[in-house]
């Protein structure tokens, strides 16, 4: 079985800092305080966390979107996470997150992945005054 797992925050930041937490390895590393391997390049392989989460970027648009297949083993169908952003105006973005077919066994942990380590801590970070 397998779940879907949707969310949407809203941080005070540039468009640009924002897209970059998400996709520059100098800056996931800022926030994570691991290294990172991570690339805007479409079928690039990502690894973050010491390996804890990995996978490939399907797709990325520049300050819009990105897309991101993980790695659960094997699995039939690829797990998908998609990552929008949406300028809010005065120095705010909306980020929003489609995370599908996250296997049931996975899915507490990566949720409380995306709230506290991922989304959280770029919010944190990003919201630094």
């Amino acid at each position: 079985m397998y779940k879907d797992f949707k969310t949407r925050i809203k941080v005070k930041a540039e468009m640009e800092d924002a897209f970059a937490a998400f996709i520059n390895p100098f800056t996931i590393e800022l926030w994570s305080g691991y290294p990172a391997v991570m690339s805007s390049e479409a079928g690039s392989e990502f690894s973050l966390w010491e390996g804890d989460i990995v996978g490939r970027v399907l797709e990325v648009e520049e300050e819009k979107k990105i897309v991101q297949e993980w790695y659960f083993g094997e699995q039939d169908e690829p797990s998908i996470a998609t990552i929008k952003f949406f300028p809010q105006g005065g120095g705010k973005v909306q980020i929003d997150l489609l995370h599908t077919n996250i296997p049931e066994e996975a899915y507490d942990d990566i949720v409380e992945g995306w709230n506290d380590y991922y989304l959280g801590a770029i919010k944190t970070f990003l919201e630094v005054e």
